[in-house]
């Protein structure tokens, strides 16, 4: 829900209404799909491959929400991957029944337990958990995405996985981002400053960014988004003098504190080639993380 969190606050604000949709099963994430009037979507779930299903539900604008039961029929399964005949199940809620105070922490990236109360499959009720009732409480861990269902509630753990931006082509950047993926984050690879200020401007301190680049405007750009960002980790490739060309190029910008770029970036462990410029600069990026 982290993603759509900007988007449906933003209707809840308007008065504009939204229906969200998570999935409790067989597939446990973080990822949410919310509907507008009009046909809108806001977001994905499972390669859309429930859309339609989701969407009858939700164009009949009920007040409460429900937890909704589907078998996965043989189109579905050519799309998100599941075998014909695995059951699914999802929650599907007015964005108004929600607590208001569920969305500023999820656009501040905070780890948020709610828990729908059902009754005949229809939440009647929604509810915050506090993290430490919730540890107290809970069968499992509170760092990742869980759901744990019984017959009259639901409670959904929303855990935010690290983001990593690469801000640059070629072996290293396509290098990172596969050592990013086995490692669990959200990775994205973009080339395009505009596009790099977005991707920068939704980054917490869990996240990084690694810029490269011999563009000195270019790659400096992205470097002045990635300190305008709350990124926990930002790393520059590229020599010294490239480092000081970037420095300069900022300075002229007004943009004087670089101390949060860690350049030339990755540790050192005399790492050659993309794969082990890669597994150095990962490296550096958890441990930044872990003191953030």
């Amino acid at each position: 829900m982290y993603d759509i969190s900007l988007s449906v606050s933003a209707c809840a604000r308007s008065g504009t209404r939204a229906d969200v949709a998570v999935m409790l099963s067989p597939v446990v994430s973080d990822d949410a799909l919310a509907f507008t009037p009009g046909g809108g979507r806001i977001g994905s779930l499972m390669g859309g491959a429930f859309d339609g299903l989701l969407s009858d539900v939700a164009e009949r604008k009920l007040s409460q929400g429900r937890r909704l039961r589907h078998t996965v029929n043989v189109i579905e399964s050519s799309i998100c991957g599941l075998e014909t005949g695995t059951e699914v199940e999802f929650l599907l809620v007015p964005a108004d029944q929600f607590p208001a105070e569920l969305w500023p922490r999820l656009l501040a990236r905070e780890t948020v337990t709610f828990t729908a109360a059902l009754e005949d499959e229809v939440v009647t009720s929604i509810s915050l958990v506090s993290s430490v009732d919730h540890e107290a409480t809970s069968p499992g861990p509170t760092d990742r995405p869980a759901v744990f269902v019984s017959d009259n509630e639901v409670t959904v753990v929303l855990a935010p996985i690290t983001r990593l931006v690469v801000a640059g082509q070629g072996p290293i950047a396509e290098a990172i981002a596969a050592q990013g993926k086995l490692l669990g984050w959200k990775v994205a690879m973009e080339t395009r400053p505009g596009m790099v200020a977005g991707l920068a401007a939704r980054l917490a301190p869990i996240d990084g960014i690694v810029v490269m680049g011999h563009d000195i405007e270019m790659s400096s750009t992205c470097l002045m988004y990635a300190l305008e960002s709350d990124a926990g980790y930002i790393g520059a490739l590229g020599s010294a003098s490239m480092q000081e060309s970037r420095a300069d190029w900022l300075a002229m910008r007004d943009v004087t504190d670089v101390s949060r770029i860690h350049g030339p970036a990755g540790l050192g462990i005399g790492s050659k080639g993309p794969a082990e410029i890669a597994v150095s600069i990962a490296a550096e990026m958890i441990a930044a993380l872990r003191l953030v």
